[in-house]
């Protein structure tokens, strides 16, 4: 009786698997922003597709479209924005800027992104450091 040959599956797998270990680093891109600490809810699921626009120490600003590690100018976020608005009007929107970024070009950002059509803009934090806490006497 015939036997199958599973030696060229395993040869496959393990050519997807490096595959895959080599480009899964490569997936989380974005730019190194120090986030303001604050007890927020974590986002949900559906906002993963979120447009983001990152604002890093030096003020400059960064979408989640396109490429990802390229400095846009005011007017080319006001653009690549409106056009992601467009094609998706409930698309949730996040802004994430550095703790050293001066609040008028956030606010900036966040005018940018109302222009573009957003109607609801939110901010990305991180969650503070656990405290030690006393404990209550009795």
């Amino acid at each position: 009786m015939g036997e199958i040959n599973v030696v060229p599956y395993i040869d496959v797998m393990l050519v997807l698997l490096i595959i895959f270990m080599v480009t899964a680093p490569m997936l989380s891109q974005g730019i190194k922003v120090d986030l303001p600490k604050a007890s927020a809810e974590p986002i949900q699921k559906e906002m993963l597709t979120a447009l983001i626009l990152d604002i890093d120490q030096q003020g400059q600003m960064y979408l989640n479209i396109g490429d990802p590690e390229l400095p846009l100018t005011a007017d080319r976020v006001l653009e690549v924005a409106s056009a992601a608005m467009r094609r998706e009007p409930e698309r949730p929107v996040v802004v994430r800027a550095d703790t050293a970024v001066d609040f008028g070009r956030v606010v900036e950002g966040m005018v940018l992104l109302q222009q573009s059509g957003a109607t609801k803009v939110g901010f990305a934090t991180q969650p503070p450091v656990a405290e030690a806490r006393p404990r209550a006497q009795r």
